[in-house]
């Protein structure tokens, strides 16, 4: 018998004074059989990072057809592709050819050596985002997970900020390519 998803709801408030974005989202996330509470939260840190009405979960480990986010304009065309981990460059290569922007969130101990092997050529695209995340905010991020989680997001000047009953945690992603418009 196959193990399903396990269902986290959490309710997020954003107040991105960078964007002047701010909003309350009521997210259900699937945390797939594979995947770690670490990943899952980084999947929801990326969407408070990129919020935006039209912003939903996909597939992402369910499918290389599909990335952990993405947001999709009316007409069905991608805006932005998001991915989490330590994704494959041929991946990464082919949704900068479908999406306007893609994003890709790196952590793990392996981070620096996937962005190592991969750097020249993914440096050639123009509009890709790469973002690193130490493992020491992936780890206390992953603390702040519950399977009914409240968190609030506030991010300005840069400085990002999660907080929730079970602690306040700053974000500092490293950037390695690009910006995170």
């Amino acid at each position: 018998m196959a193990i399903k998803a396990t269902v986290f709801k959490a309710a997020l408030q954003i107040a991105d004074m960078d964007r002047h974005y701010f909003a309350e989202h009521a997210l259900t996330l699937a945390r797939h059989p594979s995947e770690t509470d670490e990943r899952m939260m980084v999947r929801l840190f990326a969407f408070a990072l990129y919020a935006d009405e039209a912003l939903t979960f996909a597939k992402g480990l369910s499918s290389d057809e599909e990335p952990d986010l993405w947001h999709k304009d009316l007409t069905g065309a991608i805006e932005r592709w998001i991915e989490v981990g330590l994704p494959d460059e041929r991946v990464i290569r082919k949704a900068s050819g479908r999406a306007k922007q893609v994003v890709v969130i790196s952590y793990g101990r392996a981070a620096d050596i996937w962005w190592n092997e991969n750097r020249d050529k993914l440096q050639r695209l123009n509009n890709l985002t790469v973002l690193k995340l130490a493992s020491a905010t992936t780890l206390d991020l992953a603390a702040l997970s519950n399977r009914t989680m409240q968190l609030q997001c506030t991010i300005q000047e840069g400085h990002i900020m999660m907080t929730s009953n079970a602690g306040m945690l700053e974000i500092e992603p490293t950037i390695l390519q690009g910006g995170t418009s």
